[in-house]
């Protein structure tokens, strides 16, 4: 069974630590694992309530970012899976090119639409 890999801030919750309740809703109807992704540092973790998430949450503190591919490659070796493992949805197009070039199937959640129904159909179609 494939992981979902969740972008945090802007996509699951607000820069403000306020957990997206629609997306929590949706993703809870899958019995996939869910793996919450950010770039925080220590100084973001509780601004962002990632201290309270719902899953478990992996950071590489800015070393890498998510736009260099390496993040990626670090956080598949970390859990120990592999590219076909995982499905990935994120906010950035630069993290979703990044998370594609090792070969992560991955879908750009624009967080101004919040359009859930295109990424309950990228998920249904990937996982």
């Amino acid at each position: 069974m494939k992981t979902i890999l969740v972008d945090a801030v802007y996509t699951f919750v607000s820069d403000q630590g306020v957990i997206f309740q629609e997306m929590f809703d949706l993703l809870e109807k899958y019995p996939n694992k869910k793996i919450i992704l950010t770039n925080a540092g220590d100084d973001k973790w509780q601004q962002y309530g990632l201290d309270k998430m719902p899953y478990e949450v992996f950071t590489l503190k800015h070393n890498p970012d998510k736009p260099d591919p390496t993040y990626f490659q670090k956080l598949l070796k970390h859990f120990s899976l592999t590219d076909n493992d995982v499905v990935y949805f994120e906010h950035s197009p630069e993290a979703v090119k990044s998370a594609e070039s090792v070969g992560i199937k991955s879908y750009h959640y624009d967080e101004n639409k919040k359009d859930l129904a295109a990424l309950k159909n990228f998920l249904d179609q990937n996982l």
